[in-house]
């Protein structure tokens, strides 16, 4: 669909227009006044999110990062389905499934009472989920722009038989500095730390970095809070239909080799993912369907 159909179809004068990026790709642009926000069509990429009532992005989108045609930026809220990591069977098919490489379509657009915008997106079939992904699926996301965040993405089970699905939104939220971060509300819970070959431990206290932080925390649907002293705020980040929580943070060495972060980038972001991973996987039943579903905000320390 062109841009010109895109926003005479689904275009909103007070809040939302379709544009091409510099890489030739589109992207929706939210302006509302509670939040602003841009949304790539290929992966349904959340680029950034900024509710008006801070200065900075809670959403964090990198200086350097660059959309590209099949590649999904180290930015934003990229979408991890239909399996989390590597694929099980075939090191060659893209980390974190192909959800977040390939393009997606627009099905609706909506101006809120309450002043915030909405906006459907559908995953397109093509031979590649074909040929990586031999089951019949449908995956929708919908997107809320406006004093929270709420992403929904729902798996329809479109076959005859169950299927059993991996997912993560996995998040990069914006902070002043990873050294004066914390993560709260995984206390007592089981991680495998896959910076040790998946070794299991149990989360003592607060979540702290000083350094390559790369943790599954299993069985938990409990909300997580980013104490963000630097810039005086916290982040809540509240899930349902989720029971993994991913937290993440690169450190210097790799956070310097990834390319696209700029070469501070891995001080002023961390990850905290909304997932359904491991032995959280979700089998979902043929005819059923099933929804991932976040909401974050910010407020002041």
């Amino acid at each position: 669909m062109s841009i010109a159909v895109l926003n005479n179809t689904f275009g909103i004068a007070s809040s939302l227009k379709f544009v091409e990026d510099q890489s030739g790709l589109i992207v929706a642009e939210i302006e509302n006044p509670l939040a602003s926000s841009r949304v790539a069509l290929q992966g349904a990429h959340l680029l950034v999110w900024r509710p008006r009532s801070s200065s900075i992005p809670v959403v964090w989108l990198s200086d350097d990062a660059r959309l590209a045609a099949g590649k999904s930026p180290h930015s934003g809220a990229p979408i991890c389905w239909p399996w989390f990591g590597a694929h099980e069977t075939n090191p060659a098919y893209p980390a974190h499934g192909f959800a977040r490489n390939l393009p997606w379509e627009v099905i609706a657009s909506t101006a809120e009472a309450d002043g915030s915008t909405s906006l459907a997106l559908r995953l397109t079939d093509s031979d590649q989920v074909r040929t990586q992904w031999p089951y019949s699926a449908r995956l929708e996301l919908s997107i809320n722009v406006g004093n929270t965040l709420k992403l929904a993405m729902t798996t329809t089970n479109t076959s005859n038989v169950p299927v059993t699905i991996s997912e993560a939104f996995h998040t990069y939220f914006q902070v002043g500095d990873i050294a004066q971060t914390s993560v709260t509300g995984l206390e007592g819970k089981t991680y495998a730390d896959k910076v040790v070959d998946f070794a299991r431990g149990v989360q003592q206290g607060a979540i702290t970095f000083d350094g390559e932080v790369d943790r599954v925390y299993v069985d938990t649907n409990d909300d997580c809070i980013i104490e963000d002293r630097a810039l005086r705020r916290r982040i809540i980040i509240s899930k349902t239909g989720s029971h993994s929580t991913v937290v993440w943070t690169p450190g210097q060495a790799k956070g310097e080799k990834l390319g696209d972060l700029g070469p501070d980038g891995w001080r002023r972001m961390v990850c905290v993912e909304s997932a359904n991973t491991m032995e959280n996987r979700v089998t979902i039943a043929a005819g059923e369907a099933h929804t991932l579903a976040v909401e974050y905000r910010a407020e002041s320390l």
